[in-house]
């Protein structure tokens, strides 16, 4: 009854989003964009240092006696391989935003702080705030998400719900009971807003590669829907198989196809300058990540405060919107897998490979930027969405590349939609590992109904603001199942010894 109430008021509750995002747009994204700019003014210091809080736990439980502890029975070994397990976490956690703002992001940061530093200062400053945003913090957020669902349901056998956790910490009380429902209400909610935002910047994405391959500019919805509707198709196909099967085989070939984009970027384009560009930047990542993430920009002006709080601020409750549907899928597939192999993967292998990309995509940027080629200002500034395809210009066998990142983006929104779709169903069969496939072809076509309504938005920051408006409750969720966690921890190890 309990997992009846929680999926009839999560249909509820995002229903009536998807209804009132096609009735009247813009008083949604008014009513998002004003509440989520006053949550950020009121509690901005509060979401940063609550993703550093995050970030020291996972690296000392990487690190702590409790490492060597195994995400299910003693005996048990992984279920996937080593290379599949990293693909599709790492399909499933980032996806297609690293096409989408892997040149787009260091350029838009460099037209802020240029203004008041030199020009090779400001670009090294906008390489290491991107990666801020796409490293060690927010995949930290992933990470304790993903070990406290995979410690408790595989190693103390309980329901995979963010609810389980908390009843078998605290027990079965009343106030545990409405923590318990209202903590999944939450999660299913922010899978939903999160999915649904990302459906649209995969959308925008290849709908700005179309544009600029074919050297026009549509004037309405027409195309963005028409990709939506193919989308749609790709990823209802997916639901119908085994979830080893249809991830995996999505996944490695999608990392495979990316990976070899980034590499022939990084070996056409002016090699030395790229790599120069990734050393010099993971230098400065790895010193300063940890204390930018105390950063909360007091002393800037109103401007400063409003660049904080539109990317650092957006971008650490977007995490939070997607940590539920990442975070246990990245547990169900990681049963067998140690603490400390789970942490220091899931954590630092994303994150290297992220410091690369936007290495080189970053970096190519950045060497047409300060040899006066204003071209790639003038595309960030009006049309963002083909950022990445005037970058591929620039290099030879453009049309080849830009068509391949247009395939890539295609298939990180179809990973990150099963793999959201398979956790919403999971959460809607009270935690059952291999839902049906029916519920999960209902939670296709829910994605796509708010996919629908993102797209109607036809603006990038308006997505961003429904996203975090729906992520800002689960961020104290995440603290408490964190609690849920050391707690169990602290007391299995004192019953071991």
């Amino acid at each position: 009854m309990k997992n009846n109430l929680v999926l009839i008021l999560a249909l509820i509750v995002t229903g009536t989003i998807a209804i009132w995002g096609i009735l009247d747009t813009n008083g949604l994204l008014i009513f998002a964009s004003q509440l989520v700019n006053l949550l950020f003014q009121s509690r901005g210091w509060f979401i940063m240092l609550t993703v550093s809080i995050l970030t020291i736990v996972c690296l000392f439980l990487a690190f702590s006696q409790y490492g060597r502890i195994k995400l299910g029975q003693d005996d048990e070994e992984p279920e996937f391989s080593k290379i599949s397990w990293l693909t599709m976490l790492f399909a499933a956690g980032m996806g297609v935003g690293l096409l989408y703002w892997g040149s787009a992001e260091p350029i838009s940061h460099y037209l802020i702080i240029s203004q008041v530093h030199p020009a090779s200062e400001s670009a090294l400053m906008a390489l290491f705030i991107t990666n801020f945003h796409w490293g060690i913090h927010a995949w930290s957020i992933y990470a304790i998400m993903g070990l406290v669902i995979a410690y408790f349901s595989f190693r103390k056998n309980t329901q995979m719900l963010v609810s389980a956790p908390i009843h078998k910490v605290f027990g079965e009380h009343l106030w545990t009971r409405l923590v318990g429902s209202l903590s999944d209400l939450c999660a299913i909610v922010a899978i939903a807003i999160g999915v649904s935002g990302s459906i649209a910047m995969g959308v925008f994405q290849v709908q700005g590669g179309i544009e600029y391959l074919l050297n026009f500019k549509s004037t309405d919805f027409t195309l963005a829907l028409s990709i939506l509707a193919v989308l749609f198709i790709a990823y209802m196909l997916p639901l119908m198989v085994d979830l080893g099967r249809g991830m995996a085989m999505i996944s490695n070939t999608n990392m495979l196809v990316a990976t070899l984009l980034m590499l022939f970027v990084l070996l056409a384009g002016p090699t030395h300058y790229l790599m120069s560009a990734i050393v010099e930047t993971f230098g400065k990542y790895t010193v300063g990540f940890l204390p930018h993430g105390f950063r909360t920009f007091t002393f800037l002006d109103w401007q400063g405060q409003a660049w904080f709080q539109s990317w650092t601020l957006t971008y650490m409750v977007w995490w939070f919107a997607w940590a539920p549907f990442v975070g246990v899928f990245i547990a169900r597939i990681s049963r067998g897998r140690t603490i400390r192999e789970f942490i220091l993967y899931v954590i630092f292998v994303p994150t290297l490979f992220s410091m690369a990309w936007f290495g080189v995509f970053g970096g190519i940027a950045f060497f047409e930027v300060l040899n006066n080629n204003t071209l790639l200002l003038d595309v960030v500034k009006t049309n963002v969405n083909s950022t990445v395809f005037a970058v591929l210009d620039t290099l030879p066998m453009g049309w080849l590349t830009s068509s391949l990142t247009i395939l890539i983006a295609f298939l990180f929104i179809v990973t990150s939609v099963v793999s959201a779709a398979y956790v919403l169903s999971m959460f809607s069969t009270g935690g059952g590992l291999e839902p049906r496939i029916k519920i999960k072809l209902i939670w296709g076509v829910i994605l796509g109904a708010l996919g629908v309504v993102m797209i109607l938005s036809d603006s990038i920051e308006a997505v961003r603001a429904i996203i975090a408006l729906g992520a800002m409750p689960f961020i104290f969720i995440v603290l408490l199942l964190m609690v849920c966690l050391l707690k169990n921890l602290k007391q299995e190890v004192k019953n071991a010894d």
